[in-house]
């Protein structure tokens, strides 16, 4: 075969694999959207419903107003539970249909609510299917992708969660000189409706067809996304690691596969409580309290999403040439650094002045040296670093605690800011920060260029020596 045709065969097996991690990826833009769009839509609700009940007990409108945001959590820590396991009995891509349609149910349910209580249920189903994407996009990608360029394909997942939460900015800037908060929840229908047609034309994941006992098909995917020498190769790794696995939830406490669990738990936690999402949820809030009016504050957050999607660009680009550890380790020295300056915009008088144009430079720094670091290589790493068996288990299990995580920051961040102020809040947030860049240093391995089965292999290797140091040990003991 001449070296033009095998370089034209390459080309389209990327164009195929491109387009099948692309809208996959649309998972995160479900996420994302869902991210941004209640930050501007909580400016209006407040002035439709009384937000000082619910089902007829007096609440403090504050708490309320949490709820209110925090339902998707509610429902994405349900999703998450049930996705993983869900992941690997009806399949990525089955999962993914599923999770499109409850996303399209709960903002419909959002955008016709006629009380503050249908509103919280709309925010928790669609915090259902918010859940199901965020654990089966990065599995599917990962399992569909060539190691080589899997870093990147996996990180579209985070570049489409800062896309979708710009584009939520950018709807709620669209309606807000009308207060049209029922328009910003309801358009959530048109992406997923997207990603549901767009799936029903994509391929499973070789590897979950491999395990049901569906070799041709698995075959076949993988002939279309690698070389013809790569598939043998493959076929012959994913058999050996389901051999030796049992996949039971018990597996995911296993001394060797332990140390991952440490580390996906950990980035699953830290993600959150470094305080991003006290952004993404009450930018415009945070900015209100700086001076600006309510049509400027969400015009100041469609700054903030551009410099998200921007540096998230930049770490797609990035994560496979210079790695995962790299930028994770910049990214949090950054975050450190800003939640530090942050606090001290809120803290000196001196500065009261210039206070909204400090506070929105901070949280746009902020946000850029989250979406280069810890932004995507979590989702990316807990793609990589579990075992095939438990793989949708695994990160049902770290996703759960992502959003339980997640819930617990948008609950506490207006309590936080009540008793601390602003500025304690985010030193705190900066403590954590800093705690997580030492966890990150001392824990989280580096996976660039290496096949899942690669990944699982050392593993294996780091608990139990290699098949050499094994006979050794038998012959010592002997």
């Amino acid at each position: 075969m001449s070296t033009e045709n095998t370089s034209r065969e390459e080309t389209e097996r990327n164009s195929f694999v491109y387009v099948v991690a692309a809208l996959a990826a649309l998972n995160g833009l479900l996420f994302g959207f869902d991210t941004g769009v209640i930050s501007g839509a909580m400016l209006y609700i407040r002035e439709t419903f009384e937000l000082a009940t619910i089902l007829g007990y007096s609440m403090n409108p504050a708490y309320v107003e949490g709820v209110i945001v925090s339902g998707a959590m509610i429902g994405a820590i349900i999703g998450a539970a049930l996705g993983g396991r869900l992941a690997d009995r009806l399949g990525r891509r089955r999962l993914i249909l599923v999770g499109a349609v409850v996303f399209f149910v709960g903002s419909l349910i959002m955008a016709v609510a006629p009380t503050v209580e249908v509103l919280i249920l709309g925010r928790i189903v669609d915090g259902i299917g918010v859940g199901f994407a965020s654990v089966v996009g990065p599995l599917y990608i990962s399992e569909i992708s060539p190691p080589k360029i899997r870093g990147s394909l996996v990180s579209l997942n985070q570049l489409t969660i800062t896309s979708g939460i710009l584009i939520a900015y950018l709807v709620n800037f669209a309606f807000s000189s009308g207060g049209e908060w029922r328009w910003m929840l309801g358009l959530g229908m048109v992406p997923a409706t997207v990603l549901f047609v767009g799936m029903l034309f994509m391929p499973e994941s070789p590897r979950w067809l491999y395990e049901q006992g569906r070799e041709a098909d698995a075959r076949e995917v993988l002939s279309r996304t690698r070389a013809e020498g790569q598939v043998a190769a493959e076929l012959r790794e994913i058999k050996d690691t389901i051999q030796t696995e049992s996949g039971t939830l018990r597996d995911l406490l296993q001394p060797w596969v332990r140390p991952m669990l440490v580390v996906g738990i950990g980035l699953a936690v830290f993600q959150q409580v470094t305080g991003i999402n006290t952004v993404m949820y009450y930018a415009p809030t945070i900015l209100e309290s700086t001076g600006f009016e309510d049509t400027a504050s969400i015009l100041a957050t469609v700054g903030i999403g551009v410099v998200n999607v921007v540096m998230t660009v930049v770490a797609v680009l990035l994560i496979d040439r210079a790695g995962r550890r790299p930028l994770l380790l910049t990214g949090l020295g950054g975050m450190t650094v800003m939640l530090a300056v942050l606090g001290a915009v809120f803290y000196l008088p001196g500065l009261s002045g210039w206070l909204g144009v400090l506070a929105t430079g901070s949280l746009m720094l902020y946000v850029a040296f989250f979406a280069i670091g810890l932004g995507p290589v979590f989702w990316l790493m807990i793609a990589e670093i579990y075992p095939m068996e438990v793989r949708g288990t695994a990160m049902g299990v770290v996703t759960v605690l992502n959003w339980a995580a997640n819930l617990i920051v948008s609950l506490t961040f207006l309590r936080l800011v009540d008793v601390f102020g602003q500025s304690g809040t985010f030193w705190l947030y900066g403590g954590l920060t800093l705690l997580a860049l030492v966890f990150c240093y001392q824990l989280v391995p580096e996976t660039k260029g290496r096949s899942l089965e690669e990944i699982e292999a050392d593993l294996r290797e780091t608990a139990f020596g290699t098949d050499a140091d094994r006979r050794d040990a038998v012959g010592s003991d002997d």
